[in-house]
C-alpha cells in the first residue's frame, strides 16, 4: 500500500513493543518521504562516492571554462581534489566565480586559479571550434571525463558554436578513449519544452530561437548521433542563479525552477565522476528549491542589466543567463 496507509497501520498495532514501534514508525516515515520526493538527488553529498580508491585522482576536461557555469565546475573539481585541464578563449578570462577562504580564492581574481599557482590546472587557449585546440585539452593529460558548459552570444561566437564544437569534443573523447561526459543544455531543448515555464516557452520560440536550435542539434549528437555509445548525461537546467552551493538538486518530471549554477556545477562532476550514476545516457531537467518563472529569478537580475540584454538584437538577448 501507500505509505500513508503504512502509518495508519502501525499506528494500530497496541500490542507491540515501544521500542518495535519506533522503528516501525521510522522506517514508515522514510518511506513516505521517499514517496513524497522520488527523484530528488543531492549531489554535493556523492562528492566522496566519486573517488574509486583514496589515492585516485580525476582530471577532469572542461570546456567553457571562463563561463559562470564552466568556472564553477573547475573550483569545485579542484576542491574534490581531482586535476583539471581547461579550453579558454582568453586565458585572463579564467577567474575564480567566488571567494573561497580554504582554497585562498577571491572572485574575479586569477589568484591561485591559474596553471602559474595551481599545479592540478592545465589551460589551453584557443577555440572549439579548432579541433587541434580540442585535441590538446586531452594530449598527455589522461583525460577520465568531459564537462562541456560552451555559451556565448550568437553574435560574438556564432549560431552554430555549440553543435560544431561539440561535434570535436566528442571526436577527442572517441581518439583519446574518454567515456563520460556531461553537456549542459536547457531547459525547453528536446522534449523537455512542457517543463520550461511558460516566460521561457515565449522566449525560446521568439528572441532565443537561434539559440535553441543549435541547444537541439547539440542534444542531438548523443541521443541519436556519433555520442549515443558513450556514458553521457545530458543536463538541462531551469533559470541560473548566482551563489554557493545550496546542495538542494532535484531531478524533475514537471516545471523545471531555478537553480544555482554552483549546484548544477556539482550535478556535471557527479555525472563525470560517481561510477554508480543514476542518469547515464539520459536528459534530465534539474532545479532546485527556488519556485520557478520568472519572479524566481529577478532577484538575481538588476533592472539596468535586464533593460542592457532586452536591448541587445533578439537572437544575441539572453537574460535567463542559458
Amino acid at each position: 500500500g501507500c505509505p500513508a496507509s503504512a502509518v495508519v497501520c502501525i499506528v494500530g498495532v497496541v500490542g507491540a513493543q515501544q521500542r518495535s514501534f519506533q522503528m516501525l514508525l521510522l522506517a514508515a516515515s522514510a518511506s513516505a518521504a521517499a514517496f513524497l520526493v522520488p527523484h530528488a538527488t543531492h549531489p554535493l553529498a556523492l562528492a566522496g562516492r566519486s573517488r574509486r580508491a583514496a589515492d585516485a585522482v580525476s582530471t577532469i576536461a572542461v570546456f567553457g571554462a571562463s563561463g559562470r557555469t564552466g568556472s564553477e565546475v573547475v573550483l569545485q573539481a579542484l576542491e574534490r581534489g581531482e586535476e583539471v585541464s581547461c579550453l579558454v578563449r582568453d586565458r585572463i578570462r579564467l577567474t575564480a566565480p567566488r571567494d573561497h577562504a580554504e582554497m585562498d580564492l577571491r572572485k574575479g581574481s586569477m589568484h591561485n586559479f591559474s596553471p602559474y599557482m595551481n599545479d592540478k590546472m592545465v589551460r589551453t587557449e584557443g577555440s572549439v571550434l579548432n579541433r587541434a585546440d580540442v585535441d590538446d585539452v586531452f594530449d598527455g593529460n589522461n583525460i577520465t571525463g568531459v564537462v562541456v558548459a560552451l555559451g556565448g552570444k550568437t553574435r560574438e561566437v556564432g549560431p552554430t558554436l555549440l553543435f560544431d564544437g561539440t561535434t570535436h569534443i566528442l571526436a577527442a573523447c572517441k581518439a583519446h578513449g574518454v567515456k563520460r561526459i556531461c553537456v549542459v543544455s536547457t531547459v525547453g531543448a528536446g522534449d523537455s519544452m512542457d517543463q520550461a515555464p511558460w516566460t521561457f516557452k515565449l522566449l525560446m520560440k521568439t528572441m532565443m530561437q537561434k539559440i535553441m536550435d543549435d541547444k537541439n542539434a547539440q542534444e542531438g549528437l548523443f541521443l541519436d548521433g556519433p555520442g549515443a555509445d558513450l556514458e553521457f548525461c545530458i543536463v538541462r537546467p531551469g533559470g541560473l542563479k548566482q551563489g554557493a552551493p545550496t546542495g538542494i538538486v532535484n531531478v524533475i518530471d514537471g516545471e523545471a525552477g531555478a537553480i544555482n549554477r554552483a549546484d548544477l556545477a556539482a550535478f556535471c562532476l557527479d555525472a563525470v565522476l560517481d561510477p554508480d550514476f543514476a542518469h547515464l545516457q539520459q536528459a534530465v531537467c534539474i532545479s532546485s528549491d527556488m519556485g520557478s518563472g520568472f519572479k524566481s529569478l529577478m532577484s538575481d537580475k538588476t533592472m539596468s542589466r535586464m533593460g542592457s540584454e532586452l536591448s541587445r538584437p533578439l537572437e544575441d538577448a539572453n537574460p535567463f543567463g542559458f
